[in-house]
């Protein structure tokens, strides 16, 4: 009996051993949970809100904000309307938004006693509110917070409110960004198209019509592809292709300035089947290559080359474009691809502004050149990026 009893004894104390253990390895304080449940409350409003204010983000965020104030209701209000409302007191909500409109034109907050709430509901919990513009860094505001107090507003409330409505101002003036850099992305793929149609357009129908007479099943054969490359250049839906269809467009490029300059133009292709499918922004190869190909041809006697080449590494698509030609002083670039006098290096700027905006700003274009050594750009692209569907 009793060594059954000392055996029950040390498995409790075994027990016990692994409880405080677990206890140990799990979030150790108060402070360190409340920390997470901060932190984790403001990422529920941050995803919402990241996209833009609306009736359905102002509703997916309303309670993870309420939370993090700790009023008894809260809702977001435009100039004109209630988005959305969570907790207590939604009978006042017009009041509510007559008090947001005041706050939205001084661009100030405002406290709300219960004499400002009148009510004929007896059992109305509403004893006052405060109202917070959702500033961004420029000061401006097109929306308001008002939190629901179910007693005189305290300064912890209004304090609470008050920070809480400065960081979703903030997180929309990044919602703002994102789209204000997406709009100007397609602006610049527009831009591009313009700027290298018309002198392409021109050398491409003019070595069509050498062939016209003396070899015309070769002259239709270039009209096709000379088709075919407007076509996928003017297309008007997706910001983003694949390596596989860019480099499709690349090649009817390249067979129309074969016609132009023969045997002088010499490629050579390196891409690793693997690669294909990565996506990346629409028409940022063509300026290189078509860069490439104005340098290594001409200003140069004699043949020139250019090297396409795409490998795989690892997470991510490494791709270079490469050229033998007269190359130019990297002072230029390191000045930030400016305009030449024929326009060359505007095709180069764009990419690199595109890639950073869409991927980040370590994803820009490296450029490696010198006099009389060619120049050989570079890009690292994600074999996979969230907002990238080809």
């Amino acid at each position: 009996m009793l060594a059954v009893l000392a055996v029950l004894a040390a498995l409790a104390a075994a027990v016990l051993a692994v409880i405080r253990l677990r206890a140990r390895r799990g979030i150790a304080t108060a402070m360190q949970r409340a920390t997470y449940d901060v932190l984790h409350t403001a990422a529920l409003a941050a995803e919402p809100l990241r996209a833009g204010l609306s009736p359905n983000t102002a509703a997916k965020a309303a309670r993870p904000l309420r939370t993090l104030i700790g009023a008894a209701g809260l809702t977001i209000t435009d100039h004109e309307r209630c988005l959305a409302f969570d907790g207590r007191g939604s009978h006042h909500s017009d009041q509510f938004t007559a008090a947001a409109v005041r706050a939205l034109e001084a661009q100030r907050s405002i406290v709300l006693s219960a004499s400002d709430l009148p009510c004929d509901l007896v059992d109305c919990i509403v004893r006052g509110a405060v109202v917070a513009p959702l500033s961004s860094p420029d000061g401006r505001a097109a929306a308001a917070l008002v939190a629901v107090a179910d007693d005189q507003p305290a300064p912890g409330l209004v304090q609470a409110t008050l920070e809480t409505a400065r960081w979703a101002g903030s997180q929309l003036a990044l919602a703002e960004l994102d789209s204000s850099r997406e709009r100007l992305a397609k602006a610049e793929v527009r831009a591009l198209r313009a700027q290298i149609s018309p002198h392409f357009i021109y050398n491409a129908l003019t070595a069509i019509g050498s062939f016209v007479r003396t070899d015309p099943e070769r002259a239709r054969e270039l009209i096709l592809e000379f088709a075919e490359f407007t076509r996928y250049s003017f297309r008007a839906h997706g910001d983003f292709t694949t390596l596989a269809e860019e480099l499709r467009s690349i090649d009817r490029y390249l067979t129309i300035e074969r016609a132009r300059f023969g045997d002088r133009l010499q490629v050579r292709l390196q891409i690793a089947p693997e690669v294909l499918p990565v996506g990346l922004p629409f028409l940022c190869l063509q300026p290189l290559v078509e860069n490439a190909v104005r340098h290594g041809l001409s200003r140069k006697p004699g043949v020139g080359m250019v090297s396409i080449e795409a490998q795989d590494a690892g997470a991510e698509c490494h791709i270079t474009v490469e050229d033998d030609g007269v190359g130019m002083d990297p002072a230029v670039f390191a000045a930030g691809m400016p305009e030449t006098d024929d326009g060359q290096h505007v095709g180069l700027a764009n990419v690199d502004e595109r890639l950073r905006s869409v991927f980040g700003d370590h994803f820009g274009l490296v450029v490696e050149t010198a006099p009389g050594a060619g120049t050989k750009v570079s890009m690292r692209v994600p074999k996979f990026h969230p907002g990238v569907r080809a």
